[in-house]
């Protein structure tokens, strides 16, 4: 290995500790506690190797964003192949991407919530963002009806599950009917 690809490979493990760091803080404290100060004290690295990195916490925060983005996709993409039938996978993708929002409230507020610099439903919209939307797409796209452009069908859907995981955070929504939510949705927007 040549020094060169040994200073890339530490260069790397080192943005990855930086954003892994910055994300762990945020799900513990919330992002206000995110600070490069902070985040130099933990990772035993001075700001100015921070900065080196990244321009400051916005930047911080689109790294978050990007790697939420690539672990949605993922879960979605998984939990739609499990699932057998159409209604099934609609359904799997709801309960999968309400579960994300929840078990990962700080990482959802990177992608959706707080500015990290990105660009969405744009030319130069990051790929993991692209993906993220395509791994929605991918099961949405088949239910959307005649007549109904499938991007339009899973942009709907897909706000409304924002808003269905942004105001149960937000306790303005009673948490026994989280399911029924669900398959109110499903059963009212996806054509089965």
């Amino acid at each position: 290995m040549s020094v060169q690809e040994r200073k890339e490979r530490e260069r790397a493990g080192r943005e990855r500790l930086i954003v892994a760091t910055a994300r762990e803080l945020a799900e513990q404290q919330g992002w206000d506690a995110v600070t490069t100060r902070r985040l130099a004290e933990r990772i035993e690295y001075s700001q100015p190797v921070l900065y080196s990195h990244f321009r400051g916490k916005r930047e911080i925060i689109g790294a978050v964003a990007l790697g939420g983005a690539t672990e949605m996709a993922a879960a979605l993409r998984a939990a739609t192949s499990a699932a057998d039938g159409p209604r099934a996978r609609v359904t799997a993708l709801a309960r999968t991407y309400l579960d994300f929002a929840e078990r990962n409230p700080a990482v959802y507020d990177a992608m959706f919530q707080l500015d990290g610099g990105l660009a969405f439903a744009q030319e130069d919209t990051p790929e993991p963002l692209k993906d993220a939307f395509a791994a929605l797409w991918e099961t949405l796209g088949e239910v959307a009806g005649d007549g109904v452009h499938p991007g339009l069908f899973t942009e709907t859907f897909w706000a409304a599950l924002h808003g269905l995981a942004t105001l149960t955070r937000a306790g303005r929504l009673p948490p026994g009917d989280a399911e029924r939510r669900v398959e109110l949705l499903v059963g009212r927007l996806a054509v089965l």
